[in-house]
């Protein structure tokens, strides 16, 4: 695992040198290089891996529904999941990992900093070369952070150097109908995009619908399907997440016309990767899509009070906020939505990571988040 990583690392710190801007002849080495390590050469043994997208807006429940879908696997499958986040601290992966470990049957990883297929295009190809070349999967998962854009995302995976590698069958996207009622969500392109490209619309959360929320679903995606052109798509609904593994089963209808323009070409420094400074943790921002994120990691050392954690997450009003902090009590993950905020007990993790997404940023929270370390404050 330490060799993948250690390419991984490599192979981006190449990129990075030359991708300041729009590529150009001089960057043409690397990029050689990195199209070297591309699935072709995987081909011989890695060949159609059943590959679906599951898309949808901020906490809807994706990451509740893979894990739901892990617990179901078959037990002599091998799955992989490649999961993007939209801050620069990737938080999602070390959930995964606290719940599903490689002997079992499940391979992870990440790729924080937004769009996979935009601010973090060549990442994501890189990272996804090596999930596949460390897992050899007999199904690949792939969560699009809830503010990337699924088409584009399937125009990577569409690319000829995956055409025999991966087989793409059924897009899911989740929905809480209830956000039908916010214009912030009708009105976001992403949003739109991501029930356009799908084959089947999951309504999630339906326990907490009200009456009507059903049937209002039903009609924007067929409105939307007309709007857009796309194949109909089939409306199932649930509730926290729970999906049936048949769902994933058969080719995806959607074609991988892009929609949108990379309007920057530069590629992120993987915080992820940065070695911790002597003041024990590192901040992250970015912005786009009309919201902003801010992440932290904490060196390992730092010991967080369970109960002044938990304070300050309830204290927050956010769109989303996902969280894992090493406390005496053990270590604990945290997920909140505008509906609840959660707790899980995991198995184990590297550091203390949190990535929070909100329309603004709030500054005080840093101060906040330190004076829970135990012994502060």
């Amino acid at each position: 695992m330490g060799v993948f990583r250690g390419i991984n690392v490599l192979l981006c710190k190449l990129i990075l040198y030359r991708a300041q801007g729009p590529f150009s002849s001089k960057s043409t080495p690397y990029i050689r290089f990195f199209i070297l390590f591309k699935p072709r050469n995987l081909s011989k043994k890695i060949l159609a891996v059943p590959t679906n997208i599951i898309t949808g807006f901020l906490g809807v429940g994706k990451t509740s529904a893979i894990l739901h879908l892990l617990k179901h696997k078959p037990a002599d499958e091998r799955w992989a999941v490649l999961v993007n986040e939209f801050g620069e601290i990737g938080v999602d992966g070390s959930l995964f990992q606290g719940q599903h470990a490689e002997d079992k049957g499940v391979f992870i990883r990440e790729v924080p900093g937004g769009c996979m297929c935009c601010a973090a295009s060549l990442p994501m190809q890189i990272a996804l070369n090596l999930l596949l070349a460390r897992a050899k999967p007999d199904r690949l998962l792939i969560e699009p952070t809830g503010l990337g854009h699924p088409v584009e995302v399937l125009q990577v995976l569409s690319e000829d150097h995956y055409r025999d590698v991966l087989s793409i069958q059924k897009i899911l996207t989740l929905v809480d109908a209830r956000k039908l009622a916010d214009k912030r969500y009708t009105e976001h392109a992403t949003f739109n995009q991501q029930i356009a490209i799908a084959d089947i619309v999951v309504g999630n959360k339906q326990d907490l619908y009200d009456p009507g929320d059903k049937i209002r679903l039903e009609s924007y995606v067929k409105d939307s399907i007309k709007d857009s052109g796309a194949s109909k798509a089939k409306v199932v609904f649930t509730e926290q997440g729970i999906l049936k593994p048949d769902l994933l089963i058969g080719k995806t209808a959607a074609t991988s016309h892009a929609v949108h323009k990379h309007l920057d070409p530069a590629q992120p420094i993987n915080l992820n990767e940065v070695p911790m400074p002597e003041c024990g943790y590192i901040k992250a921002v970015n912005q786009g899509e009309g919201f902003e994120s801010v992440g932290w990691r904490f060196d390992v050392s730092k010991l967080f009070d369970r109960d002044k954690v938990f304070g300050f997450l309830s204290s927050l009003s956010v769109e989303r906020m996902k969280a894992i902090f090493i406390t005496q009590q053990g270590i604990f993950g945290y997920n909140l939505t505008s509906d609840a905020l959660t707790e899980i007990e995991l198995d184990d993790c590297l550091e203390s990571r949190i990535e929070i997404i909100a329309t603004r940023v709030n500054e005080e929270w840093e101060a906040q988040l330190l004076a829970c370390v135990n012994g502060q404050g």
